[in-house]
């Protein structure tokens, strides 16, 4: 398993995820200091219940736990859109409208 692979496997069963996008974006940051030590660069778009009642910081902080110690290990920067699975859906409306 690749390490893209190992973090969304982890957020997916953490997180009790019912949708996780990872995008790594680690090829934008050649040279950067977190390219050097190997740690890669990533976009997470995740929907869970588990977000409800929370604020987006709080959203973010479960991220992090929820990826433990791959945060230290193999992530340098982790970009987060978190949603309840009524936002997403909410989200999904606002894209779709005007469209036939």
């Amino acid at each position: 398993m690749n390490r893209a692979e190992r973090i969304e496997a982890q957020l997916r069963s953490a997180l009790h995820a019912t949708f996780v996008e990872l995008i790594d974006d680690s090829h934008l940051h050649v040279g950067h200091a977190g390219a050097r030590d190997g740690k890669g660069h990533f976009r997470v778009n995740i929907v869970s219940a588990d977000f409800e009642g929370l604020r987006t910081v709080q959203r973010h902080q479960l991220v992090y736990r929820s990826l433990g110690e791959l945060m230290h290990t193999d992530i340098h920067a982790l970009g987060i859109s978190a949603l309840t699975p009524a936002e997403a859906h909410t989200h999904r409306q606002a894209a779709n409208k005007g469209q036939p």
